[in-house]
């Protein structure tokens, strides 16, 4: 090998070794040329080397970095095979259970899809809700009725502009929260005994709204790539009498997947052909890993799809701030669901989300959250791959901060989330993303906690326990 050829081997070696982290700076190429004893332009030609490998990536006057996802990658979990046959959700309860007992002190929280504040705008929310608090006091003690306040729908208009979705800002429906928007979508369309179609596995918090609406639930086959299996979800359409099909079709939950365009337009031609209501829940489509932002649903098919998304990833967990799109026949019974259950929506809530987001700072907090969120997801991988046992599987996502782990198919997941909560580690068992509590061997983790030496032991400690068991 020639000299610069020698220094990039070297420097890929410390970067597998972790001397050099996912997203973290090298240093500059004169310390690099003294470490090693060789000139500036060959550190040079060494790095561009790597970059060229898809090892660093450069940064206009700043340096080379480590790209986020260079780490070699473990299998991908298997696509889904649920039993394909409407079934009553059970079993739910299980999740507020282990709510209860995460709130412990100390806890290491790696269960709740929920961000540390480091990842949230915290101190530009405190600065709209002091502002809101001086100026607006009177506003922020009415209600703002149904369908919500109308300087947010704007916002959240031009918002919806940029996922392809051009709609009028008097047709957002201001929610608490996306688990509401879910929750009126849903009561809209069906009645208790209706079946729903969903993917396999899903988002825990849609299996406990169709357990407490009495609804039964279908699963499709889906693949951790490419999402729900249009010929199985066909298949379903003629057997069964669907109501409606519940998605998340950008930066899946827990799967991380991204619907492609291709897929999506299939899946709303196919909507169109049975007439068949797409719920789709987009509360991640903001955190692309690549910075784009993919399109959504509804502006494929809006007379199809009722879109539920919400600011609780993104801005603040805590003010309990959604949204909906609900095509016209369906509109007036959302109104009214979303009337006789609570009135309206946190007055001061959608007054601070309306002033945050008149600054335009969120779509640069939104690019930095990226870029870190991609990185956490990358040192989760490698520490899955460095301590879990040899065979574990681990889901790609392209955007988000959540990782779907399938284990030996002898452990159980419930077992082992029981025992870490010994050690003060809290998981999110696989059982509770299926109706028919499937995925017992699996796991989700959630990566947006600050990487610290405290979160690298819990995941040895996980690892550990996974071998243990198995």
């Amino acid at each position: 090998m020639t000299l610069y050829q020698n220094i990039a081997a070297t420097l890929s070696d410390h970067i597998e070794q972790g001397t050099y982290r996912p997203g973290q700076r090298l240093p500059g190429v004169r310390a690099l040329s003294q470490q090693f004893g060789v000139s500036v332009s060959t550190v040079v030609q060494a790095q561009r080397a790597l970059e060229n490998a898809g090892v660093l990536e450069a940064r206009p006057r700043s340096g080379y970095y480590v790209r986020p996802q260079v780490w070699q990658r473990s299998e991908l979990p298997e696509a889904s095979r649920p039993l394909q046959q409407p079934m009553p959700v059970t079993g739910q309860e299980l999740s507020l259970h282990l709510a209860n007992a995460v709130n412990q002190p100390g806890m290491i929280r790696l269960g709740a899809a929920v961000p540390h504040n480091d990842f949230l705008p915290v101190r530009a929310v405190q600065r709209s809700l002091s502002k809101v608090a001086r100026n607006q006091s009177a506003q922020a003690t009415h209600y703002a009725f149904p369908p919500g306040l109308p300087q947010l729908q704007q916002h959240i208009a031009r918002r919806m502009a940029l996922a392809g979705s051009r709609v009028n800002a008097d047709e957002i429906i201001i929610t608490n929260g996306g688990h509401e928007a879910l929750t009126l979508a849903l009561r809209a369309v069906a009645q208790p005994g209706d079946v729903i179609a969903l993917e396999s596995p899903t988002f825990y918090g849609l299996l406990q709204v169709i357990e407490s609406m009495g609804l039964k639930a279908l699963e499709i086959p889906t693949d951790p790539q490419t999402g729900i299996s249009l010929p199985a979800l066909e298949m379903a359409l003629e057997q069964w009498p669907i109501k409606a099909c519940v998605l998340i079709p950008n930066f899946h939950n827990p799967l991380g997947f991204v619907m492609d365009d291709a897929h999506k337009r299939r899946l709303a031609a196919l909507a169109n052909k049975h007439q068949l209501v797409l719920i789709e829940d987009d509360v991640y489509g903001d955190l692309g890993h690549n910075g784009e932002r993919p399109g959504c649903l509804q502006g494929l098919n809006p007379g199809q799809v009722i879109h539920c998304t919400s600011f609780s990833k993104t801005v603040s967990p805590g003010l309990r701030l959604g949204w909906m799109l609900v095509p016209d026949r369906f509109r007036q019974q959302v109104e009214y669901h979303k009337y006789v259950t609570n009135l309206a929506t946190n007055s001061i809530s959608q007054l601070v989300m309306a002033d945050y987001l008149e600054h335009g700072h969120h779509d640069r907090y939104l690019r930095q959250t990226r870029d870190r969120y991609a990185v956490q997801v990358s040192l989760f991988a490698r520490a899955i791959r460095k301590y879990f046992p040899e065979g574990t599987r681990v889901s790609q996502p392209q955007g988000s901060f959540v990782l779907w782990v399938e284990l030996a198919p002898t452990l159980d997941a419930l077992t082992l989330t029981h025992r870490l909560l010994e050690h003060k580690i809290s998981i999110a068992p696989g059982r509770l993303f299926s109706a028919n509590q499937k995925y017992h061997n699996c796991i989700r983790l959630n990566c947006a906690q600050p990487w610290s030496t405290a979160v690298e032991k819990a995941l040895m400690t996980i690892g550990r326990l996974c071998g243990n068991m198995g």
